[in-house]
């Protein structure tokens, strides 16, 4: 027995029109649909994260953002990573220089030299080597806790704060591991020095 199949003869237009409404649908599936469910969503569940996790003041004045480094030039302030894109929001990245790269060992040199003047309490010794190394995205806005401790006899004199006062204010703003077990133990600066500012000065 014999079987015969029909095909429906297929034309240029009826292929451009297939494409052309495929396009459409992904277009709106893709380019719209979706990018506002993400976005409402967002902004229902993790409003704080989706836009920015900014950092207000206690006038209610952002600041900055938690997830970008700052560069406080005031001594009496906690001071955070280098950075060598000094902590521009608009990009991330680093010199990737290696360790017998002269350029690194020059700033690793300054660094060295500047803390020994702002902190002739604290050994080199004891310096942290987050203090004068730049992260992988030359914005990383913590520090280790040891980091913070090394400043507090710099910050206490400065501010005429009792250090034991400092080490509780470092605590209290010391962060956990991720789910108590990713990353380390680590310090927002930002966070922390919107506290210390807080406290003020004891003259």
């Amino acid at each position: 027995m014999k079987t015969t199949a029909k095909f429906e003869e297929v034309t240029h237009g009826s292929i451009w029109m297939t494409a052309l409404r495929s396009s459409l649908l992904f277009i709106v599936i893709c380019g719209i649909a979706y990018p506002l469910a993400s976005t409402g969503l967002a902004q229902l569940f993790f409003p704080h994260q989706a836009n920015g996790s900014m950092v207000k003041d206690a006038s209610g004045r952002i600041v900055g953002s938690e997830l970008i480094g700052q560069t406080f030039t005031d001594p009496s302030f906690f001071q955070g990573r280098i950075s060598s894109i000094d902590n521009d929001g608009a990009g991330s990245g680093s010199n990737n220089y290696a360790p017998s790269n002269p350029e690194l060992l020059n700033r690793v040199k300054e660094s060295i030299a500047q803390w020994e003047k702002e902190n002739p309490e604290v050994p080199v010794s004891k310096l942290p080597v987050d203090l004068i190394t730049n992260s992988g995205s030359g914005l990383d806005p913590h520090i280790t806790p040891a980091s913070a401790d090394v400043q507090i006899p710099r910050i206490s004199a400065l501010r005429h704060i009792p250090e034991e006062q400092l080490k509780e204010l470092v605590k209290e703003h010391t962060e956990g591991r991720d789910l108590g077990v990713f990353g380390e133990k680590r310090v927002n600066v930002l966070q922390l020095n919107l506290a210390l500012q807080a406290l003020g000065n004891n003259k």
